[in-house]
């Protein structure tokens, strides 16, 4: 967890500035994460930086579709969307402050990030969450 230090320093900075504006902090041991829930900002869903999620919703567990069903591309099942953010916890601590850059290099948030698809492929099969795996 110190490799993604850096980037969770801002998750902190960004959930403790939201406090006052409704989120509400809850640690989830299983997911490796501080979740700051109700984020006020934002269109919806969430956003992982490091190991805190900013979750603009009641609950992390809550169903959402893959990337790949919302653009069209095929029908999938719902997954959980804390399924999908812990993929990108764990891709945080393996890459670290390399995360970000490597991100937007491969697409930023879009079903052609190997990243985004990743984390869908976790969420839907509990596996594969690394972005360079099949």
């Amino acid at each position: 967890m110190l490799w993604t230090s850096p980037v969770t320093a801002l998750g902190l900075i960004a959930g403790v500035f939201a406090i006052p504006f409704g989120a509400r902090p809850r640690l989830r041991r299983d997911d490796l994460a501080l979740v700051f829930q109700h984020w006020p900002w934002g269109p919806g869903g969430a956003i992982t930086l490091g190991n805190v999620v900013l979750h603009t919703g009641e609950d992390l567990d809550s169903p959402c579709y893959t990337y790949a069903h919302d653009a069209g591309h095929r029908t999938e099942p719902p997954i959980k969307l804390a399924d999908h953010e812990r993929a990108h916890v764990y891709q945080y601590m393996v890459l670290g402050p390399l995360f970000l850059p490597l991100y937007l290099l491969c697409g930023g948030i879009s079903v052609r990030n190997r990243f985004e698809r990743a984390a869908d492929r976790y969420a839907q099969t509990g596996r594969g969450w690394w972005p360079w795996s099949k």
